[in-house]
């Protein structure tokens, strides 16, 4: 279930920038899935950040976050990252990595990926923004 390490949290300001971490904690390669970045913030429920697609690095974003998060992968290093840029106060948040097969759309639905439909998780890592 906890098969991924996210790291990279901690307190910035707003405006400030962070970069997110997620690699594997068992013997598992992150290039042959497609990983997704959700982050859950008090009160509130889950929702997702971002996603990359396994085959073709395609990138999904959803509104809140483009032009400030970038998802990227270093396939060499076996890992996965979140750059956060110009963060603001509501995005604090835990924000936790996971894998799911192939692709970011789910076949069944034909939209983004739900929660329910990754497999392997990371423990979370806290993002503070604020002055």
């Amino acid at each position: 279930q906890v098969s991924l390490v996210t790291s990279g949290g901690g307190l910035v300001q707003p405006g400030g920038s962070l970069r997110l971490s997620c690699v594997p904690s068992e013997h598992i390669t992150l290039s042959d899935y497609a990983i997704g970045w959700f982050r859950e913030a008090p009160g509130k429920e889950d929702e997702g950040v971002s996603c990359i697609n396994k085959s073709d690095d395609r990138r999904y974003y959803v509104d809140f976050m483009k032009g400030r998060f970038t998802i990227s992968r270093d396939n060499a290093a076996n890992r996965v990252y979140l750059q956060m840029n110009n963060l603001k106060p509501e995005d604090t948040a835990v924000y936790y990595c996971a894998t799911t097969p192939v692709g970011c759309i789910s076949w069944y639905s034909g939209r983004l990926k739900q929660k329910r439909e990754y497999d392997r998780w990371g423990q979370g890592t806290q993002v503070t923004v604020s002055s």
